[in-house]
């Protein structure tokens, strides 16, 4: 939410490439516009996972391979255990999900002054029901930051944390672009 109305004049608070895509599949963005702010959010999310390394291994008996750096995954030995498809499914419908609301809350008919609101309750309730199942990423660039530090599973496990939000968020756009024009 703090994002969401503290960056929302800089950038339209864009922190996840899946939203960006959503608003280009939407029509709201172009293609260039999309490919400079996914680049940055890449970027972003790498330093920011990077400063987390540097906080946390100030911790003695830190180690990255044992408390990782906030990960996304799935299967044995990821926090419930989810499966595979089990956790394709939830990220891409709750990316879905929350790319359909940012796109609504954002849109021109929307309350004035509320979208942050919305969006933040909605990423706050998308976590409060995953975070057993993958760790909640609905953001390629929040998975891609830590993946690169930690290496391993989290590197193998990757590509469903870059496709499955990448889908969602396409369809919320394409979804939301086809629906009635509102004035």
């Amino acid at each position: 939410m703090a994002a969401a109305y503290g960056l929302g004049a800089i950038s339209g608070a864009h922190l996840n490439p899946a939203v960006s895509l959503g608003m280009m599949t939407a029509g709201r963005m172009t293609r260039a516009e999309f490919l400079a702010y996914a680049a940055a959010q890449v970027l972003g999310a790498i330093l920011g996972a990077a400063v987390l390394y540097l906080i946390a291994s100030g911790k003695a008996d830190y180690s990255l391979a044992t408390n990782g750096l906030g990960q996304n995954g799935y299967g044995a030995g990821y926090l419930g255990e989810y499966s595979a498809s089990a956790a394709l499914v939830f990220e891409f419908s709750l990316t879905f999900v929350f790319v359909t609301v940012i796109l609504g809350a954002t849109s021109a008919g929307a309350a004035s002054g509320f979208a942050g609101l919305a969006i933040g309750l909605t990423l706050a309730a998308i976590h409060l029901v995953g975070i057993d199942v993958t760790g909640v990423s609905v953001n390629p660039a929040r998975s891609i930051g830590p993946a690169l530090f930690v290496g391993g599973t989290a590197m193998a496990q990757l590509w469903l944390f870059i496709v499955a939000p990448l889908a969602g968020g396409a369809l919320a756009g394409i979804i939301h672009k086809a629906g009635p024009t509102r004035t």
